[in-house]
């Protein structure tokens, strides 16, 4: 591997345009090869806008050309599996947003690839990259806070984020708010609780047919074996001034929460504040969280980490599939 790491971008959206391009050009030790969209025009004025020499509308070309050790998947949903596909087929890693595929299916035929061509798939799972997240699960990790017994959880966002475009596709996208807002928080709170295996799930969806054919807002409650429960909270549909995430935890010995944090300690029988200082600074956690993601995926290239397993992606997606079921037939569903 060359002293700087060649990556290519594959999508031009909006999440390359906010979040991957402009961090890893400040990143050192990486150049930005390519990046490839089939909107043509559009990939070229953000090639232009960041300084990166080729542009592609085929991915198959842009991989065997570019000579890249990396590919960032920014696409829409249901060409995750396909693009990573394509790169692990031409022995290029990946950092793919989320979802890493359509269906639980889908993230085996991943990790299949993945085994047979020794390369890395890193899921864009960015909220486990914010400073509170980290500071919290050190209390978790450290087991300050005693057994996990129940995780409420949930994220809105301002109207008019997700108005138009492939994400209230259900054909393209999979699935609404529960998976574009629901997915991660699952998947966040079932990583900060050492992944408990779910038992159960019960939940609801909106869907607002005059926005495309997916859910516009949904909750679930999520029993796990342990003993741990998790319900989750989302919607596209909020009206305020700022869209909202947060995550509390309550454990035998202390809670937490994150957005904002707090963590609290049972200490001789009364409830200690242990908030740690210095977690928040002047940038805001999305970008923040988005930085450190790609941080880590460079240092697990450059073998400084470990590779990232993905088993735990497969039991998300699993659940999620029981979610969607459990919406559709208005019952529990058994996992």
């Amino acid at each position: 591997m060359s002293s700087s790491l060649r990556v290519g971008i594959v999508g031009a959206g909006a999440i390359a345009q906010v979040a991957h391009l402009p961090l890893l050009t400040k990143l050192k030790g990486v150049e930005i090869v390519s990046v490839c969209d089939t909107d043509l025009p559009k990939a070229r004025s953000l090639a232009t806008r960041f300084g990166v020499p080729d542009v592609y509308d085929d991915i198959v070309e842009m991989l065997r050309q570019s000579s890249m050790e990396a590919l960032v998947v920014c696409t829409p949903n249901h060409l995750h599996e396909v693009h990573v596909l394509a790169a692990l087929a031409e022995g290029v890693n990946v950092l793919c947003e989320r979802p890493l595929a359509m269906t639980s299916l889908g993230v085996r035929r991943l990790l299949q690839a993945q085994s047979e061509a020794g390369r890395i798939i890193m899921a864009g799972m960015n909220l486990r990259f914010r400073n509170d997240v980290e500071a919290v699960r050190e209390f978790l990790n450290g087991e300050e806070l005693g057994s996990v017994g129940a995780i409420r959880c949930g994220w809105f966002t301002l109207q008019s984020v997700h108005a138009l475009g492939w994400r209230v596709s259900g054909a393209r996208a999979g699935g609404g708010a529960m998976l574009d807002l629901g997915l991660p928080m699952i998947d966040l709170a079932l990583w900060l609780a050492g992944n408990p295996p779910a038992k159960r799930v019960s939940a609801h969806v909106g869907i607002e047919r005059t926005r495309g054919d997916v859910e516009q807002d949904g909750c679930a409650l999520i029993h796990c074996e342990n003993g741990m429960s998790l319900f989750v909270d989302v919607s596209w549909n909020h009206i305020g001034d700022r869209e909202r995430l947060w995550m509390e935890i309550v454990g035998t010995k202390g809670s937490a929460t994150i957005g904002p944090l707090h963590v609290f300690k049972d200490i001789n029988g009364k409830p200690v504040n242990v908030t740690p200082t210095g977690t928040a600074g002047r940038e805001n956690a999305f970008t923040v969280s988005y930085r450190a993601e790609l941080a880590h995926f460079l240092a697990v290239l450059r073998g400084d980490l470990e590779a990232p397993r993905l088993d735990d992606q497969i039991k998300l997606h699993e659940l999620f599939e029981a979610i969607q079921r459990s919406a559709a037939e208005g019952c529990e569903v058994e996992l």
